[in-house]
């Protein structure tokens, strides 16, 4: 029974982050127009 009031209030917790972050929404500014490099470009 404790295992499964621990997991309702794990949901529940996980479920207002959730909602507590689509309610603030995204943040203002704009996003690069360039990719981003994860490698090194190769030399020819």
């Amino acid at each position: 029974m404790r295992a499964l009031i621990a997991a309702a209030a794990g949901l529940a917790a996980a479920l207002a982050l959730v909602l507590t972050i689509t309610a603030v929404g995204t943040p203002e500014g704009r996003t690069s127009p360039q990719p981003l490099l994860t490698t090194v470009p190769a030399h020819p």
